[in-house]
């Protein structure tokens, strides 16, 4: 039996792959970083796990206003803060004893550790971007936060 997780995922724009919601099966939360493009994103998402979502700066319209720009966490005593585009972070998240970080926008996915906080963008689940990669990531917690980027196949 796998660890509990938390599946990322960001810059959908409109596009609920089948297969970004096949790699996020199983998790205890979704954490959606923005540039959702529609609210049946959403509940696709949803029909998975709670979803946590905010805006990016993509999403417009009335079903957009209410989500927030950026939202802190806190699952199993680890907090983790949530924003569109990580040049926004206003917060130090050291000082506000966040540990893990998770941004979209770049459509870039990366893993990186700055001053013991992780950083995660899983990258663009939504329609391919120049010859950037389809992809999910999820969190465990084991032994502290560790994330893992899940290249999905397909158009």
């Amino acid at each position: 039996m796998s660890a509990p997780f938390i599946g990322l995922i960001s810059d959908t724009h409109g596009k609920a792959r089948a297969a970004a919601l096949d790699a996020l099966r199983g998790a205890v939360w979704i954490l959606h970083a923005g540039d959702i493009g529609s609210p049946d994103v959403l509940d696709a998402l949803g029909q998975i796990a709670p979803v946590h979502a905010v805006r990016g700066n993509n999403d417009s319209g009335p079903w957009a206003e209410p989500l927030p720009l950026s939202m802190t966490l806190s699952w199993q005593g680890t907090r983790l803060h949530l924003v569109h585009d990580l040049h926004d972070l206003v917060l130090d998240p050291v000082r506000s004893g966040i540990s893990v970080v998770v941004s979209g926008h770049s459509h870039k996915p990366s893993v990186e550790q700055r001053d013991g906080v992780l950083f995660v963008n899983p990258g663009s689940a939504g329609p391919r971007r120049f010859s950037l990669p389809v992809a999910v990531a999820r969190i465990e917690m084991v032994a502290g936060a560790e994330a893992k980027i899940l290249l999905l196949s397909g158009q």
